[in-house]
């Protein structure tokens, strides 16, 4: 594809669309970025332009006002166009971010000329040209990035799928889909272009992501943390188990695995299948699952304080992600809930917690938290309930003082974090600063 001389507008100023301008003006296009904090207006004469290229943020049907579909593009679009090697691409409602590092892992430790990119923050315009047919691609592709994409990936891995996304959120935001059918249509594009050629690997736990099948003509591969699969991967009495071509080929014990949470058995089944299919060793996977430690603010292990284990999972916006965390622990628990609204339903959350052994105390914060603590109601054993602190400082003393040696300290909000914190990162850094204080005036 040709850029000289062509005059394109890149939609959004943000990480991704700075990155499309450099490589755009790089080939010799004639670029000029577009932004609503610049212009109320910034959409109006866009049909002036050869093309135009949207952030993933951007929606399509917003453009769409101003410019005729054939001319809008985007930096993934152009990237599976452009790119001339194989590529693995993850979605999924969450864990995508965990999968796609543990893929790119293990192709790194077989020795492939490994890239990983997408919505993990690394624009894949940044290696584009580092590129060959030898090199292989990870993408982290979120609903924004695959909802107009016309080709699909070698391997596509769809994991989980439950209702994000949807609606405006309690800022206004405007990048969310307008229904779950919309979501998942976009979530599916990850598998609908492709040939026989390819691979598909499907989550069978989830209705709407097994369901998926459908939807493509390469191969199917499933995995499970519920159940054995007949091709494809599984987690079973204690082990991650490959299954191909009818034969059993166990990866490594569940118990030498650092990530913790059964939850990421989904994720570790996905990323071992997807390397394997890629030509990583069973040798190979098994090292990087033995060593993986997991990403920031994913249920990440931040210190040990008096034998009090403080995670951050500041990750967590979403009552399932919540769930997922308060299950990955048998020690008694003191769980920081609640945030801005993403739009919700709490009951499930609501019961997991009632239902809990080991979960000792809450500390509620945000909005959310005022919609959630009447699903806590008559808990099977004694919950201590703490509101009103205004700040990560307050949150994280009030939990040290009531916390005693063999306790976890989660942060695992189930909300977004826009009420009190610019983002979940801050949020989770806040966490992680908080706690390194208390550690540090324990040692002195």
């Amino acid at each position: 594809m040709d850029f000289k001389n062509k005059n394109i507008a890149v939609i959004g100023g943000g990480v991704e669309g700075l990155s499309s301008a450099d490589y755009l003006k790089k080939h010799g296009a004639e670029v000029t970025i577009l932004d609503k904090k610049d212009s109320e207006d910034y959409l109006k004469d866009l049909d002036k332009y050869d093309f135009v290229v949207r952030s993933p943020g951007i929606k399509l049907s917003d453009l769409e006002k101003y410019v005729s579909k054939d001319k809008i593009t985007s930096q993934t679009k152009l990237f599976f166009d452009l790119c001339p090697a194989k590529i693995i691409g993850v979605t999924g409602t969450k864990g995508k971010g965990t999968t796609s590092s543990l893929i790119y892992e293990m192709l790194k430790k077989q020795g492939f000329d490994a890239y990983l990119g997408g919505n993990i923050g690394v624009p894949p315009f940044e290696f584009l040209d580092k590129l060959n047919t030898q090199s292989i691609v990870v993408l982290e592709m979120s609903s924004f990035q695959l909802e107009d994409i016309t080709k699909s990936p070698h391997i596509g891995v769809i994991l989980m799928i439950v209702p994000e996304h949807l609606g405006k959120d309690s800022v206004g935001t405007q990048n969310y889909h307008e229904t779950m059918e919309d979501y998942i249509l976009a979530k599916r594009n990850i598998l609908k272009h492709q040939t026989q050629n390819d691979f598909a690997i499907v989550n069978r736990d989830y209705p709407v992501s097994n369901e998926s099948d459908v939807h493509t003509q390469g191969k199917i591969y499933y995995i499970s943390r519920e159940m054995e699969v007949i091709e494809g991967c599984f987690a079973r009495e204690g082990r991650i188990v490959l299954r191909i071509n009818g034969n059993s080929i166990p990866v490594v014990s569940t118990k030498e695995l650092i990530l913790p949470g059964e939850h990421n058995y989904e994720n570790i089944c996905a990323a071992s299948l997807a390397s394997y299919l890629a030509g990583v060793s069973v040798e190979n996977i098994a090292d990087v699952l033995k060593s993986f430690k997991g990403l920031e603010h994913r249920l990440e292990l931040v210190t040990t304080v008096k034998g009090v284990k403080y995670y951050d999972d500041s990750f967590s916006t979403t009552p399932e992600t919540a769930i997922a965390a308060i299950l990955s622990f048998k020690n008694p628990e003191i769980l920081i809930l609640g945030g801005s609204s993403k739009n919700s339903n709490f009951e499930e959350l609501g019961e997991v917690i009632r239902n809990a052994k080991n979960i000792k105390a809450i500390i509620g914060i945000g909005k959310e938290w005022e919609k959630i603590r009447p699903l806590i109601k008559k808990p099977k054993h004694p919950i201590m309930i703490i509101q009103g602190a205004k700040s990560m400082s307050q949150i994280v003393h009030t939990a040290a003082r009531i916390a005693v040696s063999g306790d976890v300290v989660l942060l695992s909000p189930a909300c977004a974090s826009f009420d009190m914190f610019k983002n979940y990162k801050d949020r989770g850094n806040q966490f992680k600063s908080q706690v390194a204080h208390i550690k540090e005036n324990e040692s002195n």
